[in-house]
């Protein structure tokens, strides 16, 4: 009996199809929509999990191949879009009303690029269509505004009937709220850890997020304050941990990294930035500054994934400086790819936990 074209014919055929992150099907899971069939033309819609999927092209190829099986297909059109799943609620943590998913960016010590790949990898999930918000908890030492080219910027502060509501400020496509908003230029932070609590509580639940897919927290360095008012208010996708290659570093990884697991946090994977150096005059060549394989070797011995190796360029710091981050500066160089890569790996962790 020949096959009818029709819509219940193409998701048959699409339901082998599977998410390679979620490995179920595209159809029991909802991500194959308004199917439509018009003689030789078949036309849907593919929902992914993130806008930042990493698989993007193969999933629509696989879906694309398995139509034209098919007798009768002539085209198909794939309309791709995303709706981002909200993660999972935790008991005696309150969530924020819109942001689906918060998740932390982490580091054992200071001075490992912390700030910079939480800087990159919000833009980036940005530039994929995601929504997307960024905190500043380094209360002492807030750099995110400068980073962000936002270091002019004024928060302006609404009156509601739930107190101060902080408007953040904007750029990149990401929001920002910081310490650096609210303080001069240079003047110090000398705040005992009551008064640090209170800032980071009014920066997640007094101020004006709107719908967000990602809340992006760029930490201060090791397991204090900040860290546990942080894992003890808001359930959390994750967190992920930034370190070099280096040997002492990744000790202080380790230490941050237990601390997120002994909060019933989820690690979502090891970051190894400055991974390598590349010289600007010789980009073909690549100098271990810092040492090699420490982030590889961690992982593997700590059973977690290594989401990313991020080349040291000497772009990424000059744009930090100046407020132009290299994903939007330079796309196309090492460090912008590696990073985008780490925001894409983010993301698809981050689905795959919500959807489990």
């Amino acid at each position: 009996m020949p096959i009818t074209l029709d819509t219940s014919a193409i998701l048959e055929t699409l339901r082998p199809v599977q998410d390679p992150e979620l490995q179920k099907s595209l159809v029991e899971l909802n991500m194959i929509r308004n199917v439509k069939v018009d003689g030789g033309k078949v036309s849907f819609t593919l929902v992914l999990t993130t806008p930042a999927c990493p698989l993007r092209e193969f999933i629509v190829e696989d879906c694309e191949r398995a139509v034209k099986t098919l007798p009768g297909v002539e085209t198909v059109n794939v309309d791709v879009t995303a709706e981002t799943p909200q993660q999972k609620p935790l008991p005696d943590r309150t969530g924020i009303s819109g942001v689906k998913n918060i998740i932390a960016i982490s580091s054992g010590k200071g001075g490992v690029g912390k700030s910079t790949v939480a800087v990159n990898v919000a833009v980036a999930l940005a530039q994929a269509g995601a929504k997307v918000g960024l905190i500043d908890a380094d209360i002492y030492g807030p750099n995110t505004p400068t980073m962000l080219g936002l270091s002019d910027a004024k928060v302006t502060v609404q009156q509601s009937p739930q107190g101060d509501i902080l408007e953040p400020a904007f750029n990149y496509g990401v929001k920002l709220v910081s310490m650096g908003f609210l303080i001069d230029f240079d003047q110090p932070v000398i705040w005992r850890g009551p008064m640090l609590n209170g800032i980071i509580r009014q920066f997640l639940y007094q101020a004006n997020w709107g719908e967000l897919d990602y809340l992006i927290v760029d930490m201060p360095p090791g397991t204090g304050d900040a860290q546990l008012t942080l894992a003890q208010a808001v359930p959390m996708a994750g967190a992920v941990i930034v370190s070099t290659p280096q040997t002492v570093a990744l000790l202080d990884a380790r230490r941050g990294l237990r601390m997120f697991q002994q909060m019933q946090v989820p690690v979502l994977g090891i970051v190894e930035n400055m991974s390598y150096f590349v010289p600007p005059d010789l980009p073909d060549r690549q100098y271990d500054i810092f040492g090699s394989g420490g982030g590889e070797k961690t992982s593997k011995e700590l059973g977690l994934p290594l989401l990313g190796c991020i080349p040291l360029e000497m772009p990424v710091r000059e744009g930090g400086d100046r407020g132009v981050p290299i994903v939007v500066e330079f796309p196309e160089s090492a460090s912008a790819k590696a990073l985008t890569a780490v925001a894409q790996q983010i993301a698809a962790r981050v689905s795959v936990a919500a959807l489990a």
